[in-house]
């Protein structure tokens, strides 16, 4: 957590920085830049790309002062508002989707398909953050093709292009060994086991920031039929070894924790739809352990008493 917090201020410092040259250079004439060619100018942003992939790799590597971070900057600048045929927008912004491909592919995705179960997540969540960083620094350094080229294009801006190449490339790819562990931890806590809830968190949070779309498809519907297998199974021993008494306490337990998992690390919308899902393995009229119950009930009470209980479990 240590090497993450100083991470971050040096991104936030690197930030501040590339913002200061970005708004220093918009003031600037090309005349005042000799002209750049394509292969040199894509030597010197590779430099810059690579040194920032080591940062977040946690390399060693000198920060990145301000006198490179103006050069970056400038680079882009100019190679962008040279006259043709030397003006290289299109080949930059490639550069910049490429270097977030390449990234991805030769060190994010072998680093999570050697992980499993709770160390995958960690990695799952390390890489969303490592990710978000080089996409707030590419941005500046590439900062000029947002102001005017993606602009112009009807193009991705560069900070939607970092977020889709690890949309398509890693979220695609993970999702669904990423949902089965987060599943998976969730019945472990089910069961009385003590989990990482800020992981959990962490992981479902991502989801929900490639937008709501992907936490319903790809997590909450198979989660929810998780949940009811689980209990289906849980109220099938419980029905069999419980008073209705002790049946109709565990049912209640059981949606005040499911409830209290939705206010740690479920999102808000996942409610409703969770606790309708435990209540009708539990105690819906129709499902086969309610009727079992219902039974057991009515065997060796007082008509008075089963009335009575009957009333008590509908309220339920």
């Amino acid at each position: 957590m240590k090497i993450r917090d100083e991470k971050e201020r040096d991104v936030n410092a690197y930030s501040l920085s590339l913002s200061a040259s970005a708004a220093s250079s918009s003031s600037v004439q090309n005349t005042m830049f000799d002209l750049i060619e394509l292969d040199a100018g894509m030597e010197v942003i590779q430099l810059g790309i690579t040194k920032v992939k080591n940062i977040l790799e946690g390399l060693p590597e000198p920060k990145l002062s301000s006198a490179e971070c103006m050069k970056l900057h400038n680079t882009v600048y100019t190679m962008c508002t040279q006259p043709p045929p030397h003006s290289y927008a299109q080949q930059l912004y490639d550069k910049h989707r490429e270097s977030f491909e390449e990234y991805i592919t030769s060190m994010v995705l072998p680093s999570l398909r050697e992980k499993h179960d709770e160390l995958m997540l960690r990695e799952f969540v390390k890489r969303w953050s490592n990710n978000k960083m080089m996409v707030r620094l590419l941005s500046i350094f590439f900062h000029y093709l947002d102001q005017y080229f993606t602009v112009r294009t009807l193009l991705p801006s560069c900070k939607e292009v970092g977020l889709i190449c690890f949309r398509d490339l890693v979220y695609k790819e993970m999702k669904k060994k990423v949902r089965d562990a987060v599943i998976s931890l969730i019945d472990r806590e089910r069961e009385g086991e003590e989990i990482d809830r800020v992981l959990l968190k962490n992981v479902l949070d991502i989801f929900v920031e490639l937008g709501m779309g992907y936490y319903w498809d790809d997590f909450e519907e198979a989660m929810l039929k998780d949940t009811a297998v689980y209990y289906s199974r849980k109220a099938s021993v419980w029905v069999s070894n419980n008073s209705c008494r002790d049946y109709m306490l565990k049912a209640e337990e059981c949606l005040k924790r499911e409830k209290d998992r939705v206010s740690h690390y479920l999102h808000a919308s996942s409610e409703t739809k969770l606790l309708q899902k435990v209540r009708h393995e539990l105690l819906s009229v129709s499902s086969v352990h309610a009727t079992k119950l219902l039974e057991k009930m009515h065997l060796g009470s007082h008509p008075l008493l089963r009335d009575e209980k009957a009333e008590d479990f509908m309220d339920i």
